[in-house]
């Protein structure tokens, strides 16, 4: 992580009556917290192509090289690596296969760049569901070996569910690849690691791949939506839980959390609930510090140009939940006006 530095302004000899009152406003301004750091996420989702592809879009190379100009301190992917979950089932050297291609577009240049990859599992990648045991045993095979180089918390249960600090920030990993309630298991391990660290930490943020609530239109009954785990959370004071598996980029709000749902960098970008045009591929970069938590996403082709929040709906509702953009609400999300090189 890369500490916030105070910039320090040296008067001329002899400086003008403006640029003395400009000195006096300056000077006055707060400084960050001594030691305070800011983290740089940015998350990938749902990079995937057709059933058993081992083909990448040009958007996924484009957006991992613009990343890498970005130099974040982590990158999270909340899944759908691969494209997997076929019937007929894909076979072993079909999978491994399309794992090599995803290391070789994406894990490969990160690492040789120095930046840890945290991952969650995708429905596509190692889906809980009955017929996918072997998916989800490769999915295991492919990222013990390429564990990243992260404090982790509690590791036990990685790389499905898993917790691992960055500075401040607590992050945790939600093995979320099918529809409705976590497995009373994962909840159990969820409010134990909450309970235990979650206040030791300046944030808290959770990641997977199904959202907690519905994003997008003919997705509306493809989440999570369990009450206990929105209580748990809240009452832990989480501050951001990032999902995939919609293919929509919103920064929403409800009772308390910032809920962000992520674009895709591959195949079917969707429409937000309510809306009638689909968002454009994307992946979001999040700066944490320790009074805001600011977030843009950057849209293909280039990701140089981020999505103009006021084109998103204020409010998305579904039969399930109403999310507010999180800009909406005085303790929401932020966009992230400025993001580049050297920050």
């Amino acid at each position: 992580m890369r500490p916030v530095s105070a910039r320090h302004f040296k008067p001329a000899a002899s400086p003008s009556l403006l640029a003395t009152l400009c000195l006096l406003v300056l000077a006055s301004l707060p400084l960050p917290a001594p030691g305070a750091e800011a983290l740089r996420i940015a998350v990938i989702s749902d990079l995937n192509g057709s059933y058993g592809s081992t083909r990448y879009g040009t958007a996924v190379d484009d957006a991992v090289k613009r990343i890498l100009e970005l130099e974040p301190d982590l990158v999270i992917s909340t899944g759908d690596m691969v494209a997997g979950q076929r019937r007929p089932h894909l076979s072993r050297a079909e999978l491994e296969r399309m794992w090599a291609a995803f290391h070789h577009h994406v894990s490969d240049p990160l690492a040789a760049a120095g930046i840890p990859l945290a991952v969650t599992p995708g429905n596509h990648d190692g889906s809980a569901y009955h017929g996918f045991e072997l998916e989800r045993r490769v999915y295991a095979e492919q990222w013990l070996p390429r564990k990243p180089a992260l404090e982790f918390v509690d590791d036990s249960h990685y790389p499905f569910y898993y917790a691992f600090a960055a500075g401040d920030v607590l992050l945790i990993s939600v093995d979320a690849t099918t529809v409705g309630h976590l497995p009373p298991r994962q909840m159990d391990w969820l409010q134990e690691v909450l309970e235990k660290h979650g206040s030791g930490y300046e944030k808290r943020v959770a990641f997977s791949h199904v959202p907690l609530w519905p994003f997008a239109r003919g997705r509306e009954s493809e989440y999570i939506g369990d009450p206990a785990l929105e209580r748990l959370l809240k009452d832990a004071d989480v501050d951001l839980y990032l999902s995939g598996h919609h293919h929509a980029f919103y920064p929403g709000h409800k009772d308390g959390i910032n809920l962000v749902s992520q674009s895709c960098l591959g195949a079917g970008p969707r429409r937000l609930v309510g809306t009638e045009h689909k968002s454009p591929r994307s992946f979001t970069l999040i700066d944490l510090t320790p009074g805001d938590t600011l977030i843009a996403a950057f849209r293909a082709p280039g990701f140089r140009e981020p999505i103009d929040w006021n084109s998103l709906p204020r409010h998305i509702r579904s039969p399930a939940a109403t999310l507010i953009r999180a800009d909406r609400v005085k303790a929401g999300a932020r966009p992230l006006a400025t993001a580049g090189p050297g920050r």
